[in-house]
């Protein structure tokens, strides 16, 4: 809903009026003049369950405080135009039949794709054993299966495979165990809030565990039958959320938080901004914190007044939005950080850092944008006063990381750490002292430019898809290169492929979301429904399959299509996986997952 709702509640009748509710706190900011906010046209794709989970713990969690649960079931009804009392909980639409009759069981010595990116070095590579998929074979992929997400609009998380089971959280907190085959439940689990962070799958026998965040910076731990082992709040601030997969290594569970606070500076009066990022370290057996590191050192403290008197904060932001890289040999993970959410800007910002694994201290960092200080309230016209009070009087380009470093070895041996940033640039750093190798120019930056989510490496070139979906119009947003990792020298380009959104309202043909690589083959997902894949030496396009439509579920759960952002492609076996739909930011709604295998077999 609106980052313009106010923080004052009137009273309401037992009943409470959707429209009344939409108009008073929500139309001001969803009348369609904020770039990327919703509009009311938009509202209308999504589901009343997908609005009310982002009011009560998600994006709009801030706004959704000032109302109570039945008025923000109201206006999810009246936006989306759907009856009242028709709002589900998400776990009532999933028939039992659902279930598998007899569950495969948890195999730990199979073919896997454990987190967001596949391995503790986050290269998203997956080897051809495990992938048994040849690049001959990419083109005869039909879908296997499709499975129906309950009550989201969004794509939640990367799908980690281990043996014969999937395991994919969603917007809503539902975490579903899934049978690789058919697609049947082995088990759910519901976490408090949505969750977008990739479960990781770690430890040996008893202790084997699934691990994963929420959008209420809860960490869990879950045994391998989806039951709970423990639970622990790693940041309390009011928008702290955890995005990024978590890494676990030697019994040690590292944790990357970032937030929704750059989203809440837009309510005019709100104190903006007092978040600061961290990756706290936890006990995988207990979920006892050992220690934590914030990226920015110094505290919060009171800066400057609004114009209308609020307070404001700095410094603050340096989210981490991302899964941390390990060095497990070296004692060393790296992390990117995001932009600064108010002034003052910090040297640590839009940075590359590197932490000891054992204690958190930071080693080095390295920043590749001094002074880019950010909220979305420098999204509001600049006749917006009360709209942009919160915008930072000399803004940054919002040029922030969001796609997790990786940890290369090239063709002769070198170590590399590789970052790709939001500008649009690719990065190569010595991992030793984090100085810059070699910086290359991919595409253009913006607010939601450049490289997004996610670049896959294989053992000589990184492969970088490009997003710019709010700066660039349909057919020239997107596109697809190929970069030495030795010298950061363009290998090749492969631009957009044409205007496939051909008017279609919602649609763009960026590519924010994470690639994913195999032996000879590329995958990259588009926000207009699809999913291509190229060849690795050439970036010839010779797969492309669009999602952006209705498909019938293996579950019984009503389910479409859409764009495409955040997790990428998972294969593994044989099979690649893929959610499709991205409601979020004013792109095509969906809730699907599908499985593609060779001529659907």
């Amino acid at each position: 809903m609106s980052a313009c709702i106010a923080l004052a509640v009137p009273a309401f009748a037992q009943a409470p009026n959707g429209e009344q509710v939409y108009r008073q706190h929500c139309a001001g900011c969803h009348n369609g003049s904020i770039p990327r906010m919703p509009s009311r046209d938009a509202l209308k794709t999504l589901t009343p369950e997908h609005v009310e989970t982002a009011l009560s713990s998600f994006t709009m969690r801030r706004q959704g405080a000032a109302l109570t649960p039945a008025e923000r079931r109201a206006v999810a009804e009246y936006v989306t135009g759907r009856p009242a009392g028709s709002y589900r909980a998400p776990i009532e639409m999933i028939p039992k039949s659902a279930f598998c009759a007899t569950p495969p069981p948890d195999n730990p010595e199979g073919a896997s794709w454990n987190g967001f990116n596949g391995n503790i070095f986050n290269t998203r590579f997956q080897p051809a054993a495990a992938a048994g998929l040849s690049p001959t074979a990419v083109p005869r992929l039909k879908l296997k299966w499709a499975f129906g997400f309950p009550g989201v609009s969004a794509s939640g998380s990367q799908v980690t495979v281990a043996g014969s089971r999937a395991y994919v959280g969603s917007r809503n907190g539902m975490v579903y165990a899934l049978d690789t085959n058919s697609g049947c439940i082995v088990w759910t689990f519901e976490a408090d809030a949505g969750v977008r962070s990739t479960p990781v799958i770690g430890g040996n026998g008893p202790l084997r565990s699934i691990y994963f965040g929420d959008a209420n910076a809860n960490a869990y731990a879950l045994d391998m039958n989806g039951k709970l082992r423990w639970k622990t709040k790693v940041d309390a601030h009011a928008d702290a959320m955890i995005t990024g997969a978590v890494a676990h290594s030697s019994g040690v569970v590292f944790v990357p938080v970032a937030s929704i606070e750059e989203g809440t500076a837009a309510i005019p009066t709100y104190e903006c901004c007092t978040f600061r990022g961290s990756v706290s370290a936890l006990d995988a057996a207990t979920g006892r914190v050992l220690w934590k590191t914030y990226t920015i050192a110094d505290a919060p403290q009171k800066t400057t007044k609004t114009a209308a008197g609020t307070q404001l904060w700095g410094p603050s932001g340096g989210g981490v939005w991302s899964t941390p890289v390990l060095d497990v040999a070296g004692n060393r993970m790296f992390i990117s950080v995001g932009d600064n959410y108010s002034s003052p800007a910090t040297p640590t910002s839009d940075a590359i850092m590197a932490l000891a694994m054992d204690t958190g201290r930071i080693l080095w960092t390295t920043q590749a944008t001094p002074g880019d200080a950010w909220n979305t309230g420098c999204l509001q016209a600049a006749s917006d006063a009360a709209g942009r009070a919160h915008c930072p009087s000399a803004p940054g380009p919002d040029y922030d990381f969001a796609s997790a470093p990786v940890l290369a070895t090239t063709r002769d041996g070198r170590r590399v750490v590789i970052a790709g940033q939001k500008s649009g640039m690719l990065y190569g750093l010595n991992p030793a002292n984090g100085a810059f190798l070699w910086k290359t120019q991919v595409g253009d930056g913006g607010v939601l430019g450049g490289i997004e989510w996610g670049f896959a490496v294989d053992d000589s070139r990184a492969y970088v898809s490009l997003s710019n979906a709010l700066e660039k119009k349909p057919g020239e947003a997107g596109g697809l290169a190929a970069v030495d990792i030795a010298d950061g020298t363009i290998k090749w380009r492969t631009p957009p492929s044409g205007d496939t959104c051909r008017g279609r309202a919602l649609c763009s043909t960026g590519q924010p979301a994470a690639v994913t690589a195999m032996p000879g083959m590329v995958f990259s997902a588009s926000l207009d429904g699809h999913l291509r894949g190229y060849e690795a030496e050439t970036g010839q396009v010779i797969f492309d399959t669009d999602t952006a439509k209705a498909f019938t579920t293996v579950n019984g759960v009503k389910a479409s299509g859409g764009s495409m952002n955040g997790p990428g492609s998972t294969i593994v076996n044989g099979t690649l996986f893929v959610s499709s739909g991205y409601g979020s930011l004013g792109f095509m709604p969906g809730n699907v997952l599908l499985a593609f295998s060779v001529d659907g077999k």
